[in-house]
């Protein structure tokens, strides 16, 4: 079984006692509203983010996971919306741990930072229109099985490639993508969907970086394949080089997924999701295999702050 740490289920919390930030407040989360009108709700011109944190009940500590670098591309995504004067990355860093601070969890939460188009109006463009952020914070455990492993199917819905609604920023109108494809393989039975790019290789997940394993090689496609920048992608290739496991960045042919070692999906949401079957066909043995295994089990003790040369990933919050 793979190794999470996850501390007993308390009691779930009303959303209306859950504190957000929103719009230059800390206000109660049923406080936080927007016009029907609002530019971003009618047209999907706003861009976020995803963020875990993680309790240590042994310690008594909740740690934010990879704060920083989310803040980071949060602002590249926004800048790719023309959203100008934005907070700095400190600024943004400093409102996201208070958000969470205020909420006192002592369980594993998401936080979801955004920026949006603000302005009441009709009419599709980016530019001449304000933009707001807000910030919340809710309890969340697992968003796909991580213990047993997954089955995923080819989508026939193809991932928006960058000339068309670049997948390398977090905007919101593009995940309407993303709902296609999920929609689709758990309609039919599947788990998750395994998305290609207009040229047929493999790209990513509804909503998660691919991984696959060959000869003992780390593979993942290069961000020219229309993926995610993910932050827990570049985990994994860090933990791989520290654990001794080869890797190689390089585009990935559909029917390489059926005849490779291993296959697993890794993101923020999704964390580390090893996959046993694709189009009906099991991957490997149909069972978690171990290079799998051994980046789940080390990602999971490093992201509860119990092995300290990855403490540099977390921010303890409380």
């Amino acid at each position: 079984m793979l190794t999470q740490q996850q501390s007993a289920a308390p009691q779930p919390r009303p959303l209306d006692e859950l504190i957000a930030y929103f719009e230059g407040d800390y206000v109660a989360l049923k406080d936080a509203k927007v016009s029907i009108m609002t530019h971003a709700f009618m047209y999907g011109t706003a861009t976020f983010e995803g963020i875990r944190a993680y309790w240590n009940a042994d310690q008594g500590q909740l740690y934010g996971l990879f704060i920083r670098e989310h803040v980071e591309r949060i602002r590249n995504s926004a800048k790719m919306l023309l959203m100008e004067n934005l907070p700095s990355v400190d600024e943004l860093f400093q409102i996201v741990v208070e958000t969470v601070r205020r909420n006192g969890f002592r369980e594993d939460a998401y936080i979801r930072p955004s920026f949006y188009k603000s302005t009441r109006a009709i009419g599709v463009k980016l530019h001449h229109l304000d933009h707001e952020l807000y910030v919340l914070a809710t309890p969340f455990g697992n968003y796909v099985d991580v213990e047993k492993g997954i089955r995923i199917m080819t989508s026939s819905w193809r991932r928006n490639a960058d000339e068309a609604l670049p997948p390398r920023g977090k905007i919101v109108g593009g995940y309407v993508n993303m709902a296609f494809q999920k929609s689709e393989a758990e309609l039919n039975g599947y788990d998750e969907a395994l998305v290609l790019t207009p040229s047929g290789h493999a790209s990513e997940a509804s909503a998660a970086n691919l991984f696959i394993v060959r000869g003992g090689t780390l593979i993942t496609p290069p961000v020219s394949d229309d993926i995610l920048e993910g932050v827990t992608r570049k985990a994994m290739l860090t933990l791989a080089a520290d654990l001794g496991i080869p890797t190689e960045i390089r585009s990935i042919d559909r029917s390489e997924l059926y005849v490779c070692d291993e296959v697993f999906l890794c993101g923020t949401g999704v964390q580390i999701s090893p996959v046993v079957g694709v189009d009906h066909r099991p991957v490997g043995t149909g069972v978690i295999g171990p290079i799998a295994r051994k980046i789940s089990e080390t990602y999971f003790a490093a992201v509860r702050g119990n092995l300290p040369q990855y403490q540099g990933w977390l921010t303890p919050i409380g």
